[in-house]
């Protein structure tokens, strides 16, 4: 059986509003025949005591080499500098971005509805149909 090709994404998330990003983990680990690989720093693994200027780059070595820009749609997304800065530095290398519009959430904040290449629901199955379809 040949290999699963291994798909890189970034996935935006804030420390503070963790738990979604968990259970979308979780979900994508246990999609069948799909694998990733995740580039952006999780939790437990920041990056210390970094200057803006630092951070900033660090996050654009996270994005640069990736296939797809998750974002999670939660509403926190509309309150965070830095998750506004991660859409703005996917979008102007071209990369895309995936919205993923939380479970129960009725509404996507307009800065991801904009940015968005898709926006799919809390579903594993729409999650890697849509990163297969933006990686191409």
């Amino acid at each position: 059986m040949p290999s699963l090709f291994t798909y890189r994404l970034f996935i935006s998330h804030s420390w503070r509003y963790s738990e979604p990003y968990n259970k979308m983990m979780e979900f994508l680990r246990a999609a069948p025949n799909f694998s990733f690989s995740n580039y952006s720093v999780p939790e437990g693994d920041g990056f210390g005591r970094m200057s803006i200027p630092q951070l900033k780059d660090e996050l654009r070595g996270q994005i640069r080499p990736v296939h797809v820009a998750v974002i999670i749609g939660g509403m926190w997304t509309s309150y965070s500098d830095w998750i506004q800065f991660e859409i703005e530095f996917a979008k102007s290398i071209n990369k895309p971005i995936l919205g993923i519009r939380p479970w129960g959430a009725s509404m996507t904040p307009a800065a991801i509805t904009a940015a968005a290449d898709e926006i799919v629901g809390w579903n594993t199955d729409s999650m890697v149909s849509a990163i297969r379809r933006l990686a191409r």
